[in-house]
Parts: C-alpha cells; structure tokens; sequence
C-alpha cells in the first residue's frame, strides 16, 4: 500500500543514524515514524484486530510488516449532524482507496430499493472542489448507529485491504519485510551515489587537466600566438604546441578551440577561479569515495531536503484499537470547542472560534469555569465538595443562546453543590491521558494526582479527601513543570514548583500548601508558565490589580509567602485571583447573583504591596465572589459597572402613577425650535423685520384683490379652508391671553419651552378625530397673530 512520505524518510534516517546496529532495529522501533498506510483518499485504518482462530486482540500491522503479508480493516470517514425535528442526516466525507464514488451511491440506493437498508430517507452527492461529500439523510425514527453499520457490511464503505511486500531483489521475486525492504533502499541508494561521486570525479579530473593546459597556454600568450601562426596547418599547430609545452592532446586541441575573448583579463580570472573549484570538487569526491560512512551522510541529507521539499500531512487515520461496533461518540462531528459552566449549575458548549464574542453569547447566565476540549473528548467536573464527574462532551448543545442544560441531569450531582473547574485531559498515541490534576482546599491544602487515575472515575468519584468544614477553592491541569501560585483572603501569596508536590491517589488529602492565621483561607490557585504573566486580584469590596509574575518571588511550599496586596477596611479582604496575559476579558461574580464584564487591562498594574484602586461599584451589601477569564478581549469593550447608580434606584422606588409625567413630556422636544426660531427673530435687525411686514401686508393686499376675481365656489372653499385654519390654534391662544395678565414670578429658564410648545401645537389626545395642523399654516397663524405673551407663560411655566 501507499505510504507517507515524510514518515518513511524519517524511518531511513533512523537506519542510518543506527548504522552499526542495523540488525538490532525492530519492526515496533521503526513503527515509531511509520504509522501505517497512507492512502490518497483518507479513511480510517484499525491497527489491532481480533484473530479468528484464537480470538485474541492482534496487531495487525505490525504483524504485516514484519513478514510482508496480511491484512487490515479500512472503512470511510463518515459522522452524524442532527437536522430539523428530530431527524439526522450520514455525511461521508472520505472514502477507501481505489473504491468509486459513482458506484457506492448506485449501491446504497439499489440496497434501500431492495429493502435491505430502511431509514434512508435521501441521498446525493454533494461534492465539489472542496472535497467529496455524500449525504444520506435518515427518517425521523431510524437510529444512525444501526444505519451506518449496516452501510459498513453491505456496501464498499468498509473494505479489508491485502499487504503484499513482493520485490524483485537481483532479478528474483521475493516476500520483503519493511525493515528488510528499507534496508535494501539504503544499500541501492549507496551503490547510485557511490557510482554517481565517481562520474562526478573523472568529469572534474578531465576538467581541471584541460584549464591546466589553458593556464600555460594564458602565461606565455605571445608565444603559443606566434607558434599558431607559424603553422601552416592546425595539426602542425597541434604538434607544434605539444613538443613547446609538453602537452596532451586533449590541452593543445583545447588552446586551439579557445576564443579570442577568453584572452581578456576578466576571462583569465574566470578560468582561475574555476580551476580552483574544481581541484576542491576532486579533493571532496576522492575523500568521500574513501570513507563509505560520508556516502551514508550524503544520502541522509538528500532524505532530509526530500522531505522539507515534498512530505504532506497524513490523510488516513490510524485507529490504535481493534474493529468494534459503532458508539455515539464515533458518529459525533469532531469539532473543537469550549466549555463554560454557569453559577447556575448548567453547562454549555461554544464553537472553539476567537473567544472575544463569548461574553456576548453568555446571556443570563454568570460563568463560573471554561475549558476547551473536542466533542470526542471527555469532560472532568470538580466540585467545591471534591468529588469529580466525568460525561462525554458530545452531551452538551452546542449552538443556540438557550441551549443550556443542567449537569444535575446529566450525572448525580448534587443541585446545590457548586462547579470549581471543568477540563478535558488529553491521551497520548498509546491512549494514556497526559499531565497532572492539582486541587487546593481553603484551609490550605494541595493534592496532586496523575490524569491517568481519573480514568477509574466512572460517571462520579473522590478526587480529594476533605476534612469537616473543608472545600476544594481551584482545580486545574498541569504539565507536570509548572509553578503554582496561591493567594490567601489576608493579602499574602506563595509560588513554588509543582514539583514540590508528589502525586497522591485519588482519596489521599494532600499537603499544606501555605501558612495560614487563625482568620485566614485560601481564596485562589492557579498554574503559571510564561515568565511574562500577571496575576489579576480583586477584593471583596471592588478594588483591584494586577501584579507582574516577575514581581512575585519563588519559594519553598509550605512557607509564609509574600504580600501580594495591602488589605484595608477600605477594600476589604482579597476575594479572587486569576493568571492573565493582560488581554482578556474577566467576568467578575458577586453576592447579589450579577455578573459583570471587566477587561484586565482595566486593572491597574501595581506593586505587590499596593492595595489597588476601585474598579467597581457596587450596591449595597453587595460582594464580589470570584473571577473567570474567559479569553481575549473584544473589540468593542463591554459595559462596565463602574457607574453610581444614580438615576437607576429613584424610579425602581417610584409607584407607576408618578411615571406618567415623563411620558406626557416627551412632546416637549418639539418646543425647542419653535423657541430658538423665535429669539433668531428678536435678534434680527429692525430695519429687516420692517421690510419683511412691508412684504407680508403687499402679499395680503393681493391675495385679497385676486379672492374677489374669482368665482364664489373657489372663493368659500378657501374661506372654509382658512377657517378651518383658523379655528384650530384658537384654544392655544386663549391660554396665552389668560396668562398675559400675570406677572411673572421667577426668572426665566431654558427648560421652561416646554409649556411653551404645548400652547403652540394642541395636543393629539385632546382630538384625536382630527388631523394635526400642517407646519405651513402654523407658520401664516404665527404671522397674522404671533404671541407676544409666551414670555409670561414661560416664565410661570418655569415657577
């Protein structure tokens, strides 16, 4: 079968950098860097499979590769995606090698005519250039477990693929293994360059013996032109410079075929040069021809530059396990995501896309943990009591706003036991999960146990034992090279090497962490690894900070740490801590169940030993709780909470009879032109207002005198018309007039329009029957009669 190119170069360069003990090397050794066939076409390949005569789990190809025949399962990458009510569609996106497209879908389709496979409800191809996709939608009652495995044993979705290693090794037929086939490529690969080195060396000899001779031929120039025409022929010529010089035949012919132009200087040093090049060629190729382990270092290079210049990422996956029947899990999308827990206690999984919307996405919910992991990953949750939870992530919705769904339905957590932390270990090729598990209590306690012991934890288990009135305050993976940092409510922190901690069991309840008082607890952990980091703390009280990873000290665990913030009656004991880059968004948890969004670089980066300055306001008896970041910040910065609620408590106090005058108000805003329009014409000129009334009367005149021309019909049309205009302000101007007698009884003031504007306009509730009166008859109203006494009006309007 076809294999990647990249991983064979790499299995020859580890023959040859074991040379001596080449016949030491295993088929499991050079399995290291060949996983397995690499088809064009992708698919998955099961390396282990169950013997048919004895039933045990083999593996089957090593068991091929090290004899040069057999066999091994190969089927098509396919996965699940839910539609519409209830119903799922198959999408295969990959298919075994040399098996036709065309033909699978004409297969599928004569099985579902013949009844043979029920639940499909459609099928058709969907491929581009993008790549292949078939899609087999299912009915709403058919199980896609039941379908796909039915496709896997009736049509070429699953096929089993024959290993033959046959080669013709010195004209014979012959059964090669892989080590013995590998091996034999490098000896080819020795006879080429070997017999390659020496054409190169009798071509740079045959070379620099003819620029010897041109170099003779160039120091005494004046000589080898007076022979050359003194000769009445080239062959005399030819004779004549051999018996002068005491050349070969090759030289003399190659001075006689010299052209004039290589007589210049420049060409003189040109041919120097290249003389020289070529005496450092044959002194190379002799020295390596001489040492056959250089020849092995030439054909490592060449193997090495083969694969920076041609390998390509592996296409089909190898599937360290044997044949088995389909699970949920294989069906689910694999498809990188991040997890966040609520203070709510329900879950919910987020695309893994640049986390800078995910503080929108959050809705109602406070988060109080994140991790990121794959739908095919396994999710570990640490609760306060520390006990762990393991369920599969394909479990969690991924999509909607209101997909959120209780962890209590999930597993047997208790509803009222709150979420420390959530995380996915990672398995290694061998199926080992990775890294450490560290948990820290509030008394001062820290435990660490291997990510591998979680395993044993099916469904809910102890992670840590916990003395009475004890709680698990973090829980987080490490790598095994990280430091821990731990921050006390008092204002001190320690950060030692997780080293320090050796890992427990599973029921084991640690070792102290920290020095403690009598009044004081530990109010966070967490690991850190990048010497630039900042460690983010708030107070109970909304004041905050970041200080520099640089700034905090290493020490031995179990010591009486430094002071990482100045604790007052002003800012109140420490409430949170929490490693940051300074470009996350944090979500600030508090006693009254609110959240609120807080960029880190909004905190002020201090000194340890400042107390930091307030970077919330909260309400009374309210506290903050704890912190979650959750990634990098967005663009557009989210609201703070760091305004006085000013405004917000006197109307939430307020009956709803007094919000009435609020809305009444809200014409008011179209008070302000009419006011602003009216002072504009108090502050023109006198001589402009007398010309602009001269016009208006000349105006008058003539409408008047053309009114009397006309016909009777259009004439009390009109009349109507402005009596119609006429009547409508009359209840406005009545107001003014009635108030025109007061004096005035407070200065006037600028909000005081208002009322203003409501005796100009009359108001759409008084009659609502009618049509309000259009703007340029408003304005014909205010030239035959303005208002001189909204002066008075506003003035006692402002009283």
């Amino acid at each position: 079968p076809p294999h990647n190119l990249g991983e064979v170069c790499d299995a020859l360069i580890y023959m040859i950098d074991h040379w001596k003990d080449i016949e030491d090397i295993s088929t499991s050794d050079l399995l290291q860097f060949i996983q397995g066939p690499d088809f064009p076409t992708g698919g998955v390949v099961y390396r282990y499979a169950e013997d048919r005569a004895t039933g045990e789990r083999v593996d089957a190809l090593e068991s091929a590769y090290a004899v040069g025949k057999g066999r091994f399962t190969v089927q098509a990458k396919a996965h699940v995606e839910e539609m519409t009510r209830g119903r799922n569609r198959i999408i295969v996106t990959e298919l075994p090698y040399q098996v036709n497209k065309a033909h699978l879908v004409e297969r599928i389709a004569e099985l579902v005519r013949d009844g043979r496979i029920e639940g499909i409800s459609d099928l058709r191809d969907e491929s581009d250039r993008q790549g292949l996709r078939v899609v087999i939608e299912l009915t709403r009652t058919a199980d896609p477990r039941e379908v796909l495995s039915a496709l896997f044993k009736l049509t070429p979705m699953q096929a089993t693929f024959g290993v033959s290693m046959l080669a013709l090794v010195d004209g014979e037929p012959r059964m090669l293994s892989l080590k013995k086939a590998l091996h034999l490529f490098l000896e080819h690969r020795r006879e080429i360059v070997t017999r390659r080195s020496r054409y190169d060396l009798e071509k740079a000899k045959l070379r620099a013996h003819i620029l010897e001779g041109i170099l003779v031929a160039l120091a005494n120039l004046d000589e080898v032109i007076a022979i050359i025409r003194k000769s009445q022929t080239a062959e005399t010529a030819l004779a004549n410079l051999r018996k002068r010089f005491k050349l070969t035949e090759v030289q003399a012919q190659a001075i006689l075929d010299t052209q004039l132009r290589r007589l210049a200087a420049l060409e003189r040093k040109k041919i120097e040069e290249e003389y020289a090049e070529k005496k450092k060629l044959i002194a190379y190729l002799e020295d390596l021809l001489a040492h056959p382990k250089k020849i092995l270092g030439v054909i490592r290079s060449e193997l090495a530059a083969l694969k920076a210049r041609y390998a390509d990422p592996r296409r089909t996956q190898i599937i360290q396990q044997e044949k088995r029947d389909l699970t949920t899990r294989d069906l689910v999308a694999e498809q990188d995501v991040v997890i966040v827990a609520s203070a709510s206690g329900r879950l919910r999984a987020f695309p893994a896309e640049p986390t800078a919307d995910l503080a929108r996405q959050l809705g109602d919910e406070i988060p109080v943990a994140l991790a990121k992991g794959n739908t095919r990953d396994d999710l570990l949750v640490c609760t306060a009591d520390g006990q762990g939870y393991t369920l599969p992530v394909h479990l969690l919705p991924v999509g909607d706003r209101s997909a959120w769904v209780s962890l209590a339905d999930l597993c047997s957590l208790p509803k009222t036991e709150p979420i420390i932390a959530l995380m996915c270990p990672k398995a290694d090729d061998e199926g080992r999960l990775q890294g450490y598990l560290t948990l820290v209590t509030r008394r001062g306690k820290i435990k660490r146990l291997a990510a591998e012991d979680i395993r044993s934890i099916r469904g809910s288990g102890i992670l840590i034992g916990l003395d009475e009135g004890d709680q698990v305050v973090s829980a987080f993976a490490t790598d095994g090279a990280q430091e821990v940092v731990v921050c006390a409510a008092n204002g001190q922190g320690i950060r030692f090497s997780e080293e320090e901690v050796r890992p427990m069991g599973l029921a084991a309840g640690g070792v102290l962490a920290m020095k403690l008082g009598e009044q004081d607890a530990i109010i966070a952990a967490m690991p850190v690894a990048a010497p630039e980091a900042q460690i983010a703390i708030l107070s109970r009280l909304g004041y905050g900070k970041r200080i520099a990873l640089k700034d905090f000290p290493a020490q031995k665990r179990y010591g009486a740490g430094v002071v990482v913030a100045k604790v007052t009656a002003r800012t109140g004991p420490l409430a949170c801590a929490v490693a940051v880059g300074g470009g996350e968004t944090l979500w600030v948890r508090t006693s009254a169940a609110k959240g609120y969004p807080l960029a880190a670089a909004d905190l002020p980066l201090m000194a340890r030993a400042a107390q930091g300055k307030a970077v919330l306001t909260l309400r009374k008896a309210e506290l903050v709780e704890g912190i979650v970041a959750l990634g990098a910040a967005t663009a557009e910065p989210a609201p703070q909470r760091k305004r006085k609620p000013k405004a917000a408590a006197a109307p939430t106090s307020r009956p709803p009879a007094e919000k009435a005058p609020a809305r009444k108000g809200a014409p008011q805003a179209t008070a302000e032109p009419a006011k602003t329009a009216k002072q504009k014409a108090k502050r023109r000129p006198p001589a402009e207002r007398a010309t602009e009334n001269k016009a208006t009367q000349a105006k008058a005149a003539k409408a008047s005198s053309a009114a009397t021309a006309k016909p009777a019909k259009p004439k009390a049309a009109r009349k109507s018309s402005a009596t119609k205009q006429a009547t409508k302000p009359a209840p406005t101007e009545a107001a003014p007039a009635r108030e025109e007698a007061k004096p005035p009884t407070a200065p006037r003031r600028k909000p005081a329009a208002a009322p203003e504007a409501s005796a100009a306009q009359p108001k759409p509730a008084q009659s609502p029957k009618k049509k309000a009166p259009k703007p340029a008859s408003a304005d014909r109203a205010a030239k035959k009669k303005p208002v001189r006494s909204v002066p008075g009006a506003g003035k006692k309007s402002g009283k």
